[in-house]
């Protein structure tokens, strides 16, 4: 994996990197859909793709919310994934005993924002020779991000991917800081933006996250106009019925005309 991590940065073709799926793996059927349509919008437009979807989701504001399929099942289908398709996958973990478990069927481990200053979940996600994807907390600021690259170098894994996904700005809405990507990327790895969840509103009285969708492309727009490695982008055929994060989903028939535009900006700014 290593060596597809110096490609997600030096590609031929110049592109971005895209990390891309539904939020949760709910089922085979629908996830084996979703990663055959991207596959062949990245194929098409020579974008290095990572497949994604959460085999738990264990940070829902509400107790009844659904949280997933079940372990191995959702995990297994990610190994099908990859397996099938010939593309690396990622999928969240949460707790230091989740790492290990998986690491045998994932090929990048992704450490939740409100987790990333957990020191045992990033020693554990390192200790496993997996890429290790760290999600910027909304709390923190880009520059104090290195001490989470500094935690998994320390445990003898180089192989670290940082993600924005925007900070807190009052208690319901989040802004992204375009800054903290090139601050970022200064220590030495790649830096992806989430473009779904940075456009989240969460703390709603309802118990469930509202989201801006349509401003997604925007935020996309920028984040490649001011260099970031790669792209993050949750992506759903009904985002209105998705079983977790919904509201701020792209919908699945728009993503090759959202990537298509932003090829057209990478080729601008190189």
């Amino acid at each position: 994996m290593l060596n597809y991590l110096d490609k997600l940065k030096n590609t031929d073709s110049g592109n971005f990197f895209l990390m891309a799926g539904p939020c949760a793996i709910e089922g085979e059927d629908i996830a084996m859909r979703i990663a055959e349509k991207i596959i062949t919008i990245t194929d098409k437009l020579q974008i290095p793709y990572i497949f994604k979807g959460s085999y738990r989701k264990a940070n829902r504001s509400k107790g009844s919310s659904f949280t997933g399929i079940g372990d191995e099942k959702a995990l297994r289908i990610l190994e099908r994934i990859g397996r099938e398709f010939g593309v690396p996958t990622v999928t969240d973990i949460h707790e230091s005993g989740e790492a290990e478990m998986a690491a045998a069927y994932v090929d990048v481990l992704q450490i939740p924002a409100f987790l990333c200053r957990q020191t045992d979940l990033l020693i554990a996600a390192a200790e496993t020779g997996k890429v290790v994807n760290v999600k910027k907390g909304q709390f923190l600021s880009a520059g104090s991000m290195k001490f989470a690259v500094e935690k998994v170098k320390e445990a003898g894994n180089n192989k670290v991917i940082l993600t924005d996904r925007g900070n807190t700005f009052g208690y319901q809405d989040l802004i992204v800081d375009y800054r903290g990507l090139p601050e970022m990327q200064g220590f030495g790895v790649p830096v992806v933006m989430d473009c779904t969840h940075s456009l989240q509103q969460p703390n709603q009285s309802s118990g469930v996250t509202g989201g801006k969708p349509e401003l997604i492309s925007t935020i996309a727009k920028a984040a490649i106009a001011v260099g970031a490695d790669g792209l993050f982008i949750e992506t759903h055929p009904d985002p209105a019925n998705a079983k977790s994060d919904g509201a701020n989903m792209l919908h699945l028939d728009l993503l090759e005309e959202t990537l298509t535009k932003l090829i057209r900006i990478r080729q601008a700014i190189l």
